[in-house]
């Protein structure tokens, strides 16, 4: 079957299918829904950071009004923790005395209504034996983790290369903890039919919670049914099974009623992961003519006690310049701190803003352009595998990220050039973002009527799975957008893999594209064997379809359309299976590339009063293939908002020693704000991926990496302040 000739269907940026119900407030997201005779559950979490329990008094929350039952770890279940495709699950819950943060679940109250079960649950009284807690990265009592994922990397001789090089960099960056905070709370509605569970979860992958759910309750996965149509935002949050929605089903199934849990804003900052805080030391080594010839990255970021989460922010320096010697090495220390996990662009957040603060460094030590120090040290080839990108248009980024944002015109002097008060300074940075996909099922039908319905339990948190994959589905089979829907959200249809990683794109648009070529192939069978059709003895490999129609390839006027084919042989629909498995890069005999991207950023600092504002933004990105422009520019500006509040604002705060989160609400834990957003241009370059089926390449990430990197390089620029440690903030600049 040749390439569809819908010539409108992808590429163009469209609206989004769902966006007149988000607009009109008619789409429900898991905290919508409610079912009848629901029951509502509150939280009762730990005020100690360390210890054990050595009383649990519930005799006054049991008898509250409304109250149904209050679990504890004096009467809770034993439950299993499984393993999921991105490691083991959080510990469960309410498993024993032991406290391992503050704010950790201590009970959870089951009430009538919402009010009956937040008071009761204030009447829940503990006291405990505590200990010290550790709660600093540098305690030299903290107990390092196991590297279970392999990613520490060592090619060629880097101790030696930093020994004898001729111009050396060395510095030591501090990123914080953030927290995720997605508009839309965490909720979790239960309810059990006998064996059956169905699920309303904020989860971003609905067939990983229906696995874990089915293993923990004990009970077939067709039997556990999880429903996501809407997320309203995840940002990593929901790449796991929390311990709230284990507690939230196990009530379910205790009462034999529906149980609706929504997290309140405070508990969000300790009970749904958060991006970990880290101190990384890097080293740079270059000849005097900016040749790159040595690199050693060490990291060494914050894990809970008892839980796993492997963020390697060195990793992808392995892959990001062309060095012979490069030493990388990522550590864990456990503290008594609620679970990390992944947010947007884990680990490449980090490790890109110091290995592109530290090249930038090393760029004003050569007195060299830091443009032309990236150009002279790209990776032509992988640098590990030395097998051509399947794409790779980073140069290309980086001259039109120049020319539009006007990079020859910058004094290259720190403190040079001033507006007024303001201080002016111009900083850029390179994206290198991995490629990552996973396996992935879908389902494409078309019915009697023309029009088709196409399937697979991925979930769209935002970034417009919905629409271009319906983009997608319309081009592969030929149909308008308007004859195409596309559902996802329910486990009951083919399986998906997580809403993260920059991954989905990659993995259900192939298995889409498999999905609706098989389809075309079942109808291409159906009429070659019909003497009356006018495709009698053709073949998939000759036929294209256009319009809803299937045609001899250049001969619109010998074929038929769907409509016909099946009313002729007596079928209301027709349905095809299809699949996306990941290839090696051996097998391929080309590396997989993910998105790369370069920044450029201006900021102004009045230069008495330490003031910072982003002024301009320009993010040139080689995506592969971009099916939608206007959500992919989207995605593009969302990423660079998260990347300003990374660089200037988001810090969450641990008060010491209570273990406290200390600014767990949205009046205290900082976020852009519109007056915070400047003028922001996003460029799309590059041409369509070789490794997919599809061209594309997930952009999820790719905005928000760099940012950071490039408001601390035009600070230094700008005042001759070099900053290592972020939020960057007035008092680090006066």
């Amino acid at each position: 079957m040749s390439t569809v000739e819908s010539k409108t269907a992808v590429g163009a940026g469209v609206n989004r299918v769902d966006g007149p119900r988000k607009v009109a407030g008619a789409a429900p997201y898991p905290m919508d829904f409610d079912v009848p005779g629901q029951a509502y559950g509150a939280l009762v979490q730990s005020t100690v950071p360390a210890g054990r329990i050595v009383r649990l008094d519930t005799t006054a929350a049991e008898a509250a009004p409304g109250v149904l039952t209050v679990l504890t770890h004096l009467n809770a279940p034993t439950f299993e923790r499984p393993m999921t495709a991105l490691g083991i699950s959080p510990p469960p819950p309410l498993q024993g005395d032991r406290i391992l943060h503050y704010g950790q679940h201590i009970a959870f109250v089951v009430a009538q209504t919402q009010e009956q079960a937040t008071a009761a649950a204030r009447l829940v009284s503990a006291e405990y034996e505590t200990t010290e807690p550790l709660l600093d990265l540098m305690d030299p009592r903290a107990p390092q983790a196991e590297n279970p994922w392999g990613t520490d990397h060592s090619r060629g001789d880097a101790a030696a290369a930093l020994a004898s090089a001729e111009v050396k960099v060395r510095a030591t960056y501090r990123t914080p903890d953030n927290t995720n905070n997605p508009l839309g709370l965490a909720a979790t509605l239960a309810a059990w039919d006998g064996d059956r569970l169905t699920v309303h979860d904020t989860t971003q992958w609905p067939s990983m919670v229906r696995t874990h759910l089915a293993t923990v309750f004990k009970v077939p996965e067709s039997s556990v049914r999880v429903l996501v149509p809407y997320v309203g935002g995840g940002f990593g949050m929901g790449l796991r099974v929390w311990p709230h929605v284990v507690l939230t089903v196990a009530a379910a199934r205790r009462l034999k009623r529906p149980v609706k849990l929504v997290l309140t804003r405070p508990q969000m900052f300790t009970s749904v992961g958060h991006r970990p805080h880290g101190v990384q030391q890097i080293a740079l080594a270059a000849t005097r003519g900016g040749d790159l010839v040595g690199i050693d990255h060490r990291s060494l970021s914050s894990l809970a006690m008892e839980d796993e989460d492997y963020e390697p922010f060195a990793a992808g320096t392995v892959f990001a310049y062309a060095c012979p010697n490069v030493f990388t090495q990522d550590r864990q220390v456990r503290l008594n701190i609620p679970s990390p996990c992944s947010m947007r662009a884990p680990a490449q957040a980090q490790g890109n803003f110091a290995l592109e603060s530290a090249l930038d460094e090393l760029a004003y030590e050569l007195g060299m352009d830091p443009v032309e120090l990236r150009l002279r040290n790209h990776a032509d080839v992988h640098p590990v595998l030395g097998l051509p990108w399947s794409s790779n248009a980073l140069r290309r980024c980086y001259e039109v990220g120049a020319e539009r944002f006007g990079w020859s015109a910058r004094n290259p002097e720190p403190r040079s050039t001033r507006d007024g008060n303001w201080l002016v300074g111009y900083g850029m940075a390179a994206v290198s973002y991995p490629w990552y996909a996973v396996g992935c099922r879908a389902q494409a039908t078309v019915n009697g009527d023309g029009s088709a319905l196409v399937r697979s339990a991925a979930t769209d948190i935002g970034t417009g799975t919905y629409t271009v994959m319906t983009q997608l589905s319309a081009e592969c089979l030929g149909l308008g957008p308007e004859r195409v829907r596309f559902d996802l959200g329910d486990s009951d249809m083919p399986a998906a893999p997580p809403a993260g990683g920059s991954g989905l794109t990659i993995a259900l648009g192939n298995a889409i594209h498999d999905a609706c070529k098989r389809l075309v192939e079942r109808f291409v069978d159906l009429a070659a064997e019909d003497s009356d059709s006018p495709l009698h003895g053709a073949s998939a490999e000759t036929v294209e379809v256009t319009d809803g129609r299937v045609h001899l390839a250049g001969r619109p006027d010998r074929g038929e359309a769907y409509t016909d084919i099946l009313s002729r042989h007596g079928l209301t629909e027709l349905t095809a299976d299809g699949s996306s498995t990941p290839t090696s890069p051996e097998a391929l005999g080309m590396a997989l590339s993910g998105a790369f991207g370069a920044k450029f950023v201006e900021v102004r600092v009045d230069a008495d009063l330490g003031l910072l504002r982003v002024a301009r933004v320009v993010s040139v990105i080689d995506g592969g293939r971009i099916l939608n422009e206007k959500t992919g520019r989207s995605q593009i500006v969302g990423g660079t908002v998260g990347g300003i509040g990374m660089a200037l604002f988001e810090d969450t705060v641990t008060d010491t020693p209570s273990g406290r989160i200390a600014n767990g609400t949205f009046g205290d834990y900082l976020v852009p704000v519109n007056a915070d957003v400047p003028e922001l241009d996003v460029v799309f370059v590059g041409e369509p991926d070789r490794a997919s089926a599809i061209g594309t390449k997930g952009i999820g990430e790719v905005g928000l990496v760099g940012v950071a990197a490039a408001v601390a390089n035009a600070v230094y620029h700008a005042t001759g302040k070099r900053i290592r440690s972020l939020p960057i903030t007035l008092d680090a600049l006066l």
